[in-house]
């Protein structure tokens, strides 16, 4: 009746074998470490800058675990974090001299957008827009280019000029059109209103906020904050983040995606290059150095853009980046493809207004369903990068980096140290009143605690989690509603017992009939949970990932694991004539008349 069979029990060691395997590592701790690598490609991080590193941090008296050269650069491991941080003032101030120009970086902290950018990309669309309504218009014009903030439209007559500005006045309402130029050669000058202007900043910060909040879901970092600071400037806190350096390299990149036609005219490229380019085309150089004439005229932007996963090329297995395309953008490229036929397209990564063309291929037929593959001298962690990077959305406007601190743990130590302190106290008063309330049965009970706490700091570290104190208060919260279950198991079965059962139906009628009620309870507080984690953000998210994997795993060990601890100490005994649950205390009777 209350035996479990042979494949339960192990089902439950196994659990408690990869939950203890999981939590051990966080009773060792981290080793800090400073790592310093190279932030330009002329700069190489070698035995020789290993050298300066141990001579650095001989002369300022530090101390450490060990110095090790790798791919990456050179990393050095220290005893503790306020060491950490003495050796990456230390490293700082012998690698980069030059505070302007910054060579390794540690920390990161506060972003500035620079708005100029957001404006140019702003004006450069627009001027693409222009050719598009004055093609529509059938408005003949003598080329549309950008000037600095405007953008300057040539006319050949003053007739053809007054209905372009009609033109553009009825199509793109945040412009400001003016006339310049003589009779001989009459222009068009257009500038954003200086509404626009308000609007577009505003956007782009909020653009930017949302694509640093999707790059650092995929770095994967717990609790970090967002916010906007002034008209221009971003915070970003990332909380347990010892690899800076890659987290700068993400956050800060642009990575715009641009698909574009070659101009592959006899003579053009040469022209080109001796500072006569061909209207309408500039020059971008290949992956290997070879130069490119590229025509102007954006066919296709990574606005367009779905999905974006790294891989491998089927015919030469190079690092590649897969791109999936929307509708629009899939009948965009299926159109080019289909016209352009024998012709090479360009694709481009743009990053701070420096483009670089990956791969400019021929067309050798009509491309469609939406799918594109980026692929040519490209390693696989920079297919990685890009991929996430496109994945995640392109920054509005570019980022730069004016304020970097590391801040050390020692700041909120004292609060993590008491919030561990009071679940520990709290941990052990329930122990006590367990086991002095239902003797054998609450010593079941601490352990099925014990257990549950055990897997919930498991599924943590597998996550790579960072525990703050509102997972702190999750895990306490935890506690007390995996507690509840077992209180609830223990009365059912007093209960029982009161009426009269023996002690074997008693305890599988108690366990039957009490995990309705906790499978109903936890899953009402899972719907709130899951609420929390879906509409919240920062610290309240943070509460409701432990909140909510603690009611999965106290589920299993109030139930399952306590149900095999009682079934190995009672399952067992044929005869059982009584169980250590704490004294029965029956109904009081009360005689009347002579009768009960």
């Amino acid at each position: 009746m209350n035996r479990y069979p042979l494949w339960k029990y192990i089902t439950i060691a196994v659990a408690l074998l990869l939950g203890l395997v999981y939590t051990l590592p966080n009773f060792f701790g981290e080793s800090p470490a400073v790592q310093l690598s190279s932030a330009k490609a002329t700069i190489k991080v070698d035995a020789r800058a290993q050298a300066r590193v141990e001579e650095a941090l001989k002369a300022a008296g530090i101390t450490h675990d060990g110095i090790q050269l790798d791919t990456v650069g050179v990393k050095v491991r220290l005893t503790s974090t306020d060491i950490q941080l003495k050796a990456k003032d230390v490293l700082e101030k012998t690698f980069n001299p030059n505070a302007a120009d910054p060579q390794y970086v540690v920390a990161l902290n506060l972003l500035t957008a620079d708005m100029k950018g957001a404006l140019t990309k702003k004006l450069d669309s627009t001027s693409a827009d222009l050719r598009t309504v004055m093609r529509d218009k059938n408005i003949r014009h003598g080329g549309i280019n950008r000037e600095g903030e405007r953008i300057i439209v040539k006319f050949r007559d003053n007739e053809t000029r007054d209905k372009a500005r009609y033109a553009i006045g009825d199509s793109q309402p945040d412009l400001l059109v003016g006339e310049t130029g003589d009779a001989s050669e009459p222009k068009l000058v257009a500038t954003l209103k200086p509404e626009a202007l308000l609007k577009l900043g505003e956007f782009a910060l909020k653009q930017n906020i949302t694509t640093l909040h999707n790059r650092i879901n995929e770095l994967g970092v717990a609790e970090p904050v967002i916010q906007q600071q002034g008209q221009d400037r971003i915070v970003v806190q990332l909380p347990g983040v010892q690899d800076t350096a890659k987290a700068k390299d993400i956050l800060g990149r642009t990575a715009t995606l641009e698909i574009r036609m070659v101009d592959d005219s006899a003579g053009a490229l040469e022209a080109a290059l001796a500072g006569n380019p061909p209207y309408g085309t500039e020059v971008y150089s290949e992956r290997g150095g070879q130069p490119l004439l590229v025509k102007k005229q954006v066919v296709l932007t990574g606005d367009r853009l779905t999905d974006a996963q790294p891989g491998f090329d089927n015919q030469t297995n190079e690092a590649a980046v897969h791109l999936t395309l929307d509708s629009a953008g899939a009948r965009i490229f299926k159109d080019v493809t289909r016209e352009n036929i024998n012709k090479r397209m360009a694709i481009l990564l743009i990053e701070k207004g420096k483009g670089e063309v990956v791969t400019a291929p021929v067309i050798r037929s009509e491309i469609g369903g939406g799918r594109v593959q980026i692929s040519g001298r490209m390693s696989t962690t920079e297919a990685n990068d890009t991929a996430l990077l496109l994945r995640a959305g392109s920054l509005a406007a570019p980022m730069d980096i004016i304020e970097e601190r590391t801040i050390g743990p020692s700041l909120g130590a004292e609060n993590i140290k008491k919030g561990f302190q009071s679940t520990m106290w709290g941990f052990a008063a329930i122990a006590v009143f367990m086991i002095a309330y239902y003797q054998i049965f609450g010593v079941v009970s601490v352990l099925a605690l014990a257990s549950n706490l055990l897997f919930l700091v498991a599924l943590l570290s597998m996550l790579q989690a960072t525990l703050t104190l509102p997972g702190i208060a999750a895990i306490a919260l935890t506690l007390g509603m995996a507690i509840d279950a077992n209180v609830l198991i223990n009365e059912r079965i007093r209960e029982e017992l009161r009426s009269g059962m023996p002690p074997q139906g008693a305890i599988a009628e108690g366990y039957e009939r009490a995990f309705g009620t906790i499978l109903d309870s936890n899953i009402t507080t899972l719907i709130a949970g899951l609420a929390l984690l879906i509409f919240g953000s920062g610290p309240v998210r943070g509460f409701a990932v432990v909140h909510c994997l603690g009611i999965m795993t106290s589920i299993f060990s109030s139930v399952f694991v306590s149900r095999g601890l009682v079934n190995l100490i009672y399952g067992r005994q044929k005869k059982l004539t009584k169980v250590a649950i704490g004294q029965l205390w029956k109904p009081a009777t009360a005689t009347v008349n002579g009768k009960k």
